[in-house]
Protein backbone atom coordinates (compact mmCIF):
# COMPACT_ATOMS: atom_id res chain seq x y z
CA UNK A 1 0.00 0.00 0.00
CA UNK A 2 1.16 3.56 -0.70
CA UNK A 3 2.36 5.90 2.03
CA UNK A 4 -0.20 8.40 3.31
CA UNK A 5 1.08 11.98 3.39
CA UNK A 6 -0.23 15.15 5.04
CA UNK A 7 1.27 18.60 4.48
CA UNK A 8 0.36 20.52 7.63
CA UNK A 9 -1.41 23.83 7.09
CA UNK A 10 -1.50 26.88 9.33
CA UNK A 11 -4.93 25.85 10.62
CA UNK A 12 -3.71 22.35 11.50
CA UNK A 13 -0.51 23.47 13.28
CA UNK A 14 -0.46 23.41 17.07
CA UNK A 15 -2.05 19.98 17.48
CA UNK A 16 -0.42 16.90 18.95
CA UNK A 17 0.43 14.52 16.13
CA UNK A 18 -1.46 11.58 17.68
CA UNK A 19 -4.62 13.66 18.07
CA UNK A 20 -4.33 15.02 14.53
CA UNK A 21 -4.04 11.55 13.02
CA UNK A 22 -6.92 10.05 15.00
CA UNK A 23 -9.14 12.62 13.29
CA UNK A 24 -8.09 11.52 9.82
CA UNK A 25 -10.11 8.30 9.98
CA UNK A 26 -12.86 7.38 12.41
CA UNK A 27 -11.44 3.93 13.07
CA UNK A 28 -7.95 5.16 14.03
CA UNK A 29 -7.68 5.33 17.82
CA UNK A 30 -5.07 7.22 19.82
CA UNK A 31 -3.64 3.87 20.95
CA UNK A 32 -3.21 2.66 17.36
CA UNK A 33 -1.50 5.90 16.32
CA UNK A 34 0.87 5.78 19.28
CA UNK A 35 1.81 2.18 18.45
CA UNK A 36 2.57 3.20 14.85
CA UNK A 37 4.78 6.03 16.11
CA UNK A 38 6.74 3.55 18.26
CA UNK A 39 7.07 1.26 15.24
CA UNK A 40 8.63 4.17 13.30
CA UNK A 41 5.88 4.01 10.70
CA UNK A 42 4.92 7.64 11.30
CA UNK A 43 7.53 10.28 10.52
CA UNK A 44 7.60 14.07 10.43
CA UNK A 45 9.90 15.51 7.77
CA UNK A 46 11.33 11.97 7.54
CA UNK A 47 12.33 12.10 11.22
CA UNK A 48 11.08 10.12 14.21
CA UNK A 49 8.93 12.02 16.72
CA UNK A 50 7.11 11.24 19.96
CA UNK A 51 3.33 10.95 20.21
CA UNK A 52 3.12 14.32 21.98
CA UNK A 53 4.95 16.14 19.15
CA UNK A 54 3.25 19.45 18.33
CA UNK A 55 2.74 19.88 14.62
CA UNK A 56 4.12 22.95 12.91
CA UNK A 57 3.11 24.65 9.70
CA UNK A 58 4.89 23.14 6.67
CA UNK A 59 5.55 19.84 8.50
CA UNK A 60 5.11 16.79 6.29
CA UNK A 61 3.65 13.79 8.09
CA UNK A 62 4.15 10.38 6.48
CA UNK A 63 2.39 7.17 7.48
CA UNK A 64 3.57 3.86 6.08
CA UNK A 65 0.63 1.42 6.26
CA UNK A 66 0.97 -2.14 7.40
CA UNK A 67 2.03 -4.68 4.83
CA UNK A 68 -0.82 -6.31 2.98
CA UNK A 69 -0.08 -9.67 4.61
CA UNK A 70 -0.84 -8.18 8.03
CA UNK A 71 -4.14 -6.68 6.99
CA UNK A 72 -6.01 -9.69 5.63
CA UNK A 73 -9.73 -9.43 6.34
CA UNK A 74 -10.73 -12.49 8.33
CA UNK A 75 -14.11 -13.85 9.46
CA UNK A 76 -14.82 -13.34 13.15
CA UNK A 77 -17.53 -14.84 15.32
CA UNK A 78 -19.15 -11.56 16.38
CA UNK A 79 -22.81 -11.34 17.30
CA UNK A 80 -24.98 -9.52 14.78
CA UNK A 81 -28.43 -8.05 15.41
CA UNK A 82 -30.03 -9.35 12.21
CA UNK A 83 -33.22 -7.53 11.22
CA UNK A 84 -33.77 -9.37 7.91
CA UNK A 85 -31.93 -12.01 5.89
CA UNK A 86 -32.48 -14.14 2.79
CA UNK A 87 -30.34 -15.58 -0.02
CA UNK A 88 -29.65 -12.13 -1.51
CA UNK A 89 -29.35 -9.59 1.29
CA UNK A 90 -28.80 -9.22 5.00
CA UNK A 91 -29.84 -6.18 7.04
CA UNK A 92 -28.27 -5.65 10.45
CA UNK A 93 -28.82 -3.19 13.27
CA UNK A 94 -25.30 -1.88 13.91
CA UNK A 95 -24.45 -0.81 17.46
CA UNK A 96 -22.90 2.57 18.16
CA UNK A 97 -19.11 2.36 18.20
CA UNK A 98 -18.76 -0.50 15.69
CA UNK A 99 -16.74 0.18 12.54
CA UNK A 100 -18.28 -0.87 9.22
CA UNK A 101 -15.24 -2.26 7.41
CA UNK A 102 -11.54 -2.84 8.05
CA UNK A 103 -8.90 -0.24 7.33
CA UNK A 104 -5.17 0.00 7.98
CA UNK A 105 -4.72 -0.28 11.74
CA UNK A 106 -8.20 -1.62 12.32
CA UNK A 107 -8.50 -5.02 10.66
CA UNK A 108 -10.77 -6.74 13.17
CA UNK A 109 -14.00 -6.32 15.10
CA UNK A 110 -15.86 -4.71 12.21
CA UNK A 111 -19.25 -5.42 10.63
CA UNK A 112 -17.45 -6.94 7.64
CA UNK A 113 -15.51 -9.36 9.85
CA UNK A 114 -18.80 -10.48 11.39
CA UNK A 115 -20.53 -10.79 8.00
CA UNK A 116 -17.71 -12.90 6.59
CA UNK A 117 -18.23 -15.37 9.44
CA UNK A 118 -22.03 -15.39 9.20
CA UNK A 119 -22.57 -15.41 5.41
CA UNK A 120 -21.40 -18.03 2.94
CA UNK A 121 -20.97 -15.40 0.24
CA UNK A 122 -20.86 -11.60 -0.05
CA UNK A 123 -20.75 -9.37 -3.10
CA UNK A 124 -17.37 -8.32 -4.53
CA UNK A 125 -18.46 -4.99 -6.02
CA UNK A 126 -16.55 -2.91 -3.45
CA UNK A 127 -13.47 -5.11 -3.25
CA UNK A 128 -11.94 -7.27 -0.56
CA UNK A 129 -11.98 -4.60 2.17
CA UNK A 130 -15.72 -3.92 1.89
CA UNK A 131 -17.38 -7.15 0.70
CA UNK A 132 -21.16 -6.85 0.65
CA UNK A 133 -21.28 -3.27 1.89
CA UNK A 134 -23.83 -1.28 -0.12
CA UNK A 135 -23.84 1.92 1.97
CA UNK A 136 -22.21 3.19 5.16
CA UNK A 137 -23.15 4.73 8.45
CA UNK A 138 -20.64 6.37 10.75
CA UNK A 139 -18.87 4.43 13.48
CA UNK A 140 -20.72 6.26 16.26
CA UNK A 141 -24.10 6.12 14.51
CA UNK A 142 -26.29 3.12 15.28
CA UNK A 143 -28.90 1.52 13.08
CA UNK A 144 -29.77 -0.26 9.86
CA UNK A 145 -27.16 -1.32 7.34
CA UNK A 146 -27.77 -3.40 4.18
CA UNK A 147 -25.22 -5.87 2.84
CA UNK A 148 -25.53 -7.80 -0.43
CA UNK A 149 -24.67 -11.47 -0.75
CA UNK A 150 -24.09 -11.35 -4.51
CA UNK A 151 -23.11 -8.80 -7.13
CA UNK A 152 -26.53 -8.75 -8.82
CA UNK A 153 -28.26 -7.74 -5.59
CA UNK A 154 -25.53 -5.22 -4.81
CA UNK A 155 -25.80 -3.45 -8.16
CA UNK A 156 -29.60 -3.35 -7.95
CA UNK A 157 -29.46 -1.75 -4.49
CA UNK A 158 -26.75 0.69 -5.59
CA UNK A 159 -28.97 1.80 -8.46
CA UNK A 160 -31.79 2.49 -5.99
CA UNK A 161 -29.45 4.64 -3.93
CA UNK A 162 -28.22 6.56 -6.96
CA UNK A 163 -31.76 7.10 -8.24
CA UNK A 164 -33.03 8.13 -4.78
CA UNK A 165 -35.52 5.26 -4.68
CA UNK A 166 -34.12 3.92 -1.42
CA UNK A 167 -35.48 5.92 1.52
CA UNK A 168 -33.39 6.26 4.67
CA UNK A 169 -34.77 7.74 7.87
CA UNK A 170 -32.68 8.71 10.90
CA UNK A 171 -33.68 9.78 14.40
CA UNK A 172 -31.52 12.37 16.12
CA UNK A 173 -31.38 14.56 19.21
CA UNK A 174 -30.08 18.03 18.39
CA UNK A 175 -29.18 21.11 20.39
CA UNK A 176 -31.67 23.95 20.53
CA UNK A 177 -35.43 24.16 20.12
CA UNK A 178 -36.23 24.11 16.41
CA UNK A 179 -39.10 26.62 15.96
CA UNK A 180 -40.79 24.92 12.98
CA UNK A 181 -42.08 21.37 12.54
CA UNK A 182 -40.52 20.53 9.16
CA UNK A 183 -37.74 21.76 6.93
CA UNK A 184 -35.39 20.95 4.07
CA UNK A 185 -31.67 21.67 4.09
CA UNK A 186 -30.27 21.92 0.58
CA UNK A 187 -26.61 22.87 0.82
CA UNK A 188 -23.51 21.37 -0.89
CA UNK A 189 -21.03 19.43 1.24
CA UNK A 190 -17.31 19.08 0.69
CA UNK A 191 -14.07 18.96 2.64
CA UNK A 192 -13.86 21.84 5.10
CA UNK A 193 -11.35 24.29 3.56
CA UNK A 194 -10.28 25.41 7.05
CA UNK A 195 -10.01 21.93 8.59
CA UNK A 196 -9.36 18.93 6.36
CA UNK A 197 -10.41 16.64 9.18
CA UNK A 198 -14.02 17.72 8.73
CA UNK A 199 -16.72 18.10 6.12
CA UNK A 200 -18.59 21.38 5.74
CA UNK A 201 -21.18 23.26 3.73
CA UNK A 202 -18.99 24.83 1.07
CA UNK A 203 -18.98 25.69 -2.61
CA UNK A 204 -15.43 24.47 -3.19
CA UNK A 205 -15.11 20.89 -4.48
CA UNK A 206 -18.53 20.10 -3.02
CA UNK A 207 -21.40 17.82 -3.98
CA UNK A 208 -25.11 18.57 -3.77
CA UNK A 209 -26.68 17.40 -0.52
CA UNK A 210 -30.32 17.41 0.57
CA UNK A 211 -31.69 16.55 4.03
CA UNK A 212 -35.36 16.74 5.02
CA UNK A 213 -36.27 16.87 8.70
CA UNK A 214 -39.40 16.80 10.83
CA UNK A 215 -39.72 17.47 14.55
CA UNK A 216 -40.82 14.53 16.65
CA UNK A 217 -40.63 16.20 20.06
CA UNK A 218 -39.71 19.62 21.46
CA UNK A 219 -37.70 20.21 24.64
CA UNK A 220 -36.47 23.47 26.13
CA UNK A 221 -32.86 23.22 24.91
CA UNK A 222 -33.04 20.19 22.61
CA UNK A 223 -35.21 18.80 19.81
CA UNK A 224 -35.87 15.21 18.82
CA UNK A 225 -36.06 15.00 15.02
CA UNK A 226 -36.33 12.57 12.16
CA UNK A 227 -34.16 13.17 9.10
CA UNK A 228 -34.66 11.76 5.61
CA UNK A 229 -31.75 11.70 3.19
CA UNK A 230 -32.04 12.45 -0.51
CA UNK A 231 -28.27 12.13 -0.85
CA UNK A 232 -25.62 10.28 1.12
CA UNK A 233 -22.65 12.58 1.63
CA UNK A 234 -20.07 11.93 4.32
CA UNK A 235 -21.40 13.11 7.72
CA UNK A 236 -24.36 14.69 5.91
CA UNK A 237 -26.87 14.94 8.76
CA UNK A 238 -24.20 16.01 11.22
CA UNK A 239 -22.93 18.75 8.90
CA UNK A 240 -26.37 19.97 7.81
CA UNK A 241 -27.79 20.20 11.33
CA UNK A 242 -24.73 22.13 12.47
CA UNK A 243 -25.15 24.41 9.45
CA UNK A 244 -28.65 25.47 10.57
CA UNK A 245 -27.47 25.99 14.15
CA UNK A 246 -28.71 22.71 15.66
CA UNK A 247 -25.72 20.34 15.95
CA UNK A 248 -26.27 16.79 17.12
CA UNK A 249 -26.00 16.09 20.84
CA UNK A 250 -22.83 14.21 21.71
CA UNK A 251 -21.18 14.79 18.34
CA UNK A 252 -17.41 14.85 19.03
CA UNK A 253 -16.55 16.38 15.65
CA UNK A 254 -19.33 18.86 14.88
CA UNK A 255 -21.11 19.30 18.21
CA UNK A 256 -20.83 21.47 21.27
CA UNK A 257 -18.51 20.97 24.23
CA UNK A 258 -21.35 21.05 26.75
CA UNK A 259 -23.78 18.39 25.63
CA UNK A 260 -25.71 15.31 26.69
CA UNK A 261 -23.97 12.27 28.16
CA UNK A 262 -23.71 9.88 25.23
CA UNK A 263 -20.76 8.14 23.60
CA UNK A 264 -20.85 9.64 20.11
CA UNK A 265 -23.51 11.55 18.23
CA UNK A 266 -27.16 10.89 19.14
CA UNK A 267 -28.03 9.56 15.69
CA UNK A 268 -29.79 6.33 14.75
CA UNK A 269 -30.57 4.92 11.29
CA UNK A 270 -34.00 3.72 12.27
CA UNK A 271 -35.88 2.95 9.05
CA UNK A 272 -35.25 1.79 5.47
CA UNK A 273 -37.58 1.55 2.50
CA UNK A 274 -36.43 -0.13 -0.70
CA UNK A 275 -37.39 -2.67 -3.32
CA UNK A 276 -36.02 -6.18 -2.86
CA UNK A 277 -33.28 -6.63 -5.49
CA UNK A 278 -34.57 -9.95 -6.89
CA UNK A 279 -38.10 -10.40 -5.59
CA UNK A 280 -39.03 -6.84 -6.67
CA UNK A 281 -41.27 -6.46 -3.60
CA UNK A 282 -41.41 -3.24 -1.53
CA UNK A 283 -39.72 -3.58 1.84
CA UNK A 284 -39.78 -1.46 4.97
CA UNK A 285 -37.50 -2.35 7.87
CA UNK A 286 -37.16 -0.67 11.24
CA UNK A 287 -34.80 -0.79 14.20
CA UNK A 288 -35.78 0.54 17.61
CA UNK A 289 -33.79 3.32 19.21
CA UNK A 290 -30.76 2.10 21.18
CA UNK A 291 -30.95 2.23 24.94
CA UNK A 292 -28.61 5.21 25.26
CA UNK A 293 -30.90 7.38 23.14
CA UNK A 294 -34.11 6.23 24.85
CA UNK A 295 -32.48 7.04 28.20
CA UNK A 296 -31.60 10.53 26.97
CA UNK A 297 -35.16 11.14 25.80
CA UNK A 298 -36.59 9.88 29.10
CA UNK A 299 -34.31 12.23 31.02
CA UNK A 300 -35.22 15.18 28.79
CA UNK A 301 -38.92 14.50 29.32
CA UNK A 302 -38.41 14.53 33.08
CA UNK A 303 -36.39 17.76 32.92
CA UNK A 304 -38.75 19.63 30.64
Amino acid sequence: MKDLIWNITKEEAGQRIDKFLTNQQEDWSRTIIQSWIKEKRILVNDQMVKSNYILQETNTVTLTPEEEKNTEVKPENIDLDIVYEDEDIIVVNKPRGMVIHPAPGHSSGTVVNALLYHCETLSNVNGEWRPGIVHRIDKDTSGLLIAAKNDTAHLHLSDQLQEKRMERFYQAIVHGNIPHDTGTIEAPIGRDPKDRQKMAVTEKNAKDAVTHFSVLEHFDSFTYVECKLDTGRTHQIRVHMKYIGHPLAGDPKYGRTKTLNISGQALHAGSLRFVHPTKETPMELKASLPEDMTDLLDNLRKMY
